[in-house]
């Protein structure tokens, strides 16, 4: 294990995994406008491309851990960003054709890397420096993450709705196809960009020492855990569809936001405008975060994650019910109510748990793949419009408060 001020150096190394993942996640909030408009999708093919990505982390979990197992932390992670920087460069290819299936091959490829980086970087953040405040470093880097998701709109807006016909032009605008094809070159230069940052950090991170991680641990564990059953905890049974619905609702907002905004009745916005206001939203998760951590220290978790249920369920029913700027700014209004949920739900999910903390995160993690069910949206919006899919976010949030009053409560809380 590093010593002295090694480990902080590790540690800000590793933090920039979790913003590359956070950023390169976010890009396709403003990706997918993008390409609506590019291949003249309906707003069910729109919402399959996020699906495909969150996909990846039910495929690709399982063969990440073993891969992990086979060759270890540091060099999973190296692969990891790989794995991303190839799917960057097949983005590239997609642009030049351009290709709609290409371009879902390729961001399965990176939302694989991205799943292998996540199962191999967040237990590795643990070990890396003393034990004594391993939760403080999962926290800061938990912010590099948002950070990231907060930067990646406005590199978006900038650099492919900023530089393409169907970013600056009003919503509805008809392309020809020479506009098209133009529009879709306007994606390389990102993604080479990120295909470059991607190479130097595995390069970077497979120079430099980072300690390994024993086996022995593990091992005493797993003969623990053959005595006790995962599904005895209702928190943890529970715990996985709350991850699963709530991700429905996250990246659904995040997903059409800039397709909402933009409609004449709410922003009457470009896309790229729209795409600089969804920063206001990925900034309202982070500032949440920071505010929820500090309230969680002298209030209830569960109770912590009842009123943000409740706050996103009333923002999102003033979503679907108002027009003009109120509409808007109660979409905008959600990242705030949404911002501690994930965590919260996660910590909430493995209490007490004991031995059996290691799989149940796993299953948690796994859970991360209700994301793909946002196709789901796009077909209530392609069948009963854009604002009036958003009751299907509001459902989503009912879930959690039911898990907060309910469903997170351990064995010891169920018996008081």
């Amino acid at each position: 294990m590093p010593h002295g001020g090694s480990y902080g150096r590790a540690l800000t190394l590793l933090a920039t995994l979790f913003f590359m993942w956070g950023f390169i996640t976010v890009i396709n909030n403003t990706l997918l406008p993008h390409l609506r408009s590019v291949f003249e999708l309906t707003y069910t093919q729109t919402t399959l491309i996020e699906s495909v990505w969150f996909i990846a982390y039910f495929f690709a979990s399982i063969p990440s851990a073993k891969l992990i197992e086979r060759i270890g932390y540091k060099a999973s992670m190296v692969t990891g960003l790989l794995i991303m920087a190839g799917g960057a460069l097949g983005m590239m290819l997609a642009a030049s054709i351009p290709s709609y299936s290409v371009t879902l091959i390729m961001l399965f490829v990176i939302a694989s890397g991205i799943t292998l980086l996540q199962v191999a970087a967040n237990p590795y953040v643990a070990v890396v420096g003393p034990a004594e405040t391993a939760s403080s470093r999962l926290t800061l880097v938990q912010a590099l993450n948002s950070a990231g998701t907060m930067m990646a709109p406005l590199f978006g807006s900038y650099l492919i709705l900023g530089r393409s016909k169907s970013g600056t032009a009003v919503d509805g605008a008809v392309l020809t196809p020479a506009e098209r094809l133009a529009d879709a070159h306007s994606v390389i230069l990102p993604y080479a960009l990120v295909a470059v940052v991607l190479i130097v950090l595995a390069v970077v991170i497979a120079r430099y020492p980072l300690p390994a991680m024993g086996s022995a641990n593990s091992r005493m564990a797993r003969e623990e855990r053959k005595a006790h059953s995962l599904w005895a905890h209702r928190n943890l049974v529970f715990g996985i569809p709350a991850i699963f619905i709530y991700l429905i609702a996250e990246i659904g907002v995040a997903n059409l936001f800039v397709n909402f905004t933009s409609q004449h009745d709410i922003g009457n916005l470009t896309h790229e405008q729209a795409g600089r206001y969804l920063t206001l939203l990925w900034g309202g998760m982070m500032v949440g975060r920071f505010a929820g951590a500090a309230i969680m220290q002298k209030v209830n978790a569960r109770h912590v994650l009842a009123v943000a249920s409740i706050g996103a369920f009333i923002v999102m029913m003033i979503t679907v019910l108002a027009h003009g700027p109120v509409a808007m700014a109660a979409l905008i209004l959600v990242g705030l109510f949404h911002s501690i949920m994930f965590p919260t739900i996660f910590t909430l999910g493995i209490k007490g748990l004991g031995p059996l903390t290691e799989e149940a995160s796993g299953l948690l993690i796994m859970a991360i793949a209700g994301g793909a069910l946002v196709v789901v949206q796009g077909q209530l919006a392609d069948a009963f419009g854009l604002q009036t899919s958003f009751l299907l976010t509001a459902a989503c949030e009912l879930y959690i408060l039911f898990y907060a009053l309910w469903g997170a409560k351990t064995k010891e809380e169920q018996v008081r």
